[in-house]
């Protein structure tokens, strides 16, 4: 499976990136990846050029000098655990348009990498103020500096939660949470349902099986069973979601509803 991401970095004022201090920027949180900007040394690298090779792979990072276009379900969304989120969104001047290039980028990997940029970026422009990723989840641009640094960590510890939301609703069994973002990696989301579990421990579950599914891709099939114990696992059932306009998704319910 093959894929790149686009990320977009809002800016408060139009600006656009260093690209010296971003690849110096990079080499600081990032020791062990290697990094230079295209088009030579970087003494004399072209300051309008907008490319930067982070080992084997070529990242565009092009400045945009106007707002994202308006998404209110997008900053809705945000808005449930980012209560500033429309208010930046409507305050914001400028962005930046952060790829990986190429043809066959691995998804994780092309993950990592974009977001490692991203936090760089950050880092260095003291105009970013948030993060919409892939056009489905936008954070805040403090959080993205803080959990960027953790692009490489071994799995589980990578900032899944920049890359996939995980939205609580009121369900006929009682409550529930539905992803949103997670079909980039494992072609549907999660929509679990509880009458029993707290609201804590149901997205505690999903988030589990969240990662693992960005881990591992879409190996999760039709009436598999998934938990930490056997007194814990629930059965995953493929459906058209009834609740969001028939969304495919990996429908789960625990075993006591």
């Amino acid at each position: 499976m093959s894929k790149s991401f686009l990320a977009l970095v809002l800016l408060e004022s139009p600006a656009t990136p260093d690209m010296v201090a971003l690849a110096e920027a990079i080499r600081a949180r990032h020791p062990e990846l290697p990094v230079e900007v295209e088009g030579g040394r970087e003494e004399g690298a072209r300051q309008g050029s907008p490319l930067i090779r982070c080992g084997n792979e070529l990242v565009a990072v092009m400045s945009m000098p106007a707002p994202v276009p308006e998404d209110p379900g997008l900053w809705s969304r945000a808005s449930t655990i980012w209560p500033q989120a429309k208010a930046v969104a409507a305050r914001h001047r400028g962005h930046l348009i952060v790829s990986v290039l190429g043809k066959n980028q691995q998804l994780l990997p092309t993950a990592r990498l974009t977001t490692a940029v991203i936090g760089a970026l950050i880092a260095t422009m003291p105009q970013c103020c948030a993060v919409v990723w892939n056009g489905k989840v936008a954070r805040p641009a403090d959080l993205w500096l803080d959990m960027s640094s953790r692009s490489f960590a071994p799995y589980p510890g990578y900032p899944v939660s920049l890359w996939i939301d995980i939205l609580p609703f009121r369900s006929e069994t009682g409550i529930g949470a539905v992803t949103m973002g997670l079909s980039e990696f494992s072609e549907r989301e999660i929509q679990f349902e509880t009458h029993k579990l707290p609201l804590a421990t149901l997205i505690n579950k999903v988030d589990g099986l969240a990662v693992y599914l960005v881990e591992h891709g879409p190996v999760v099939k039709n009436g598999d069973t998934f938990g930490g114990s056997a007194h814990e696992r629930f059965t995953v059932r493929y459906r058209n979601s009834d609740q969001f306009g028939g969304l495919p998704v990996f429908f789960c319910i625990d075993h006591a509803a």
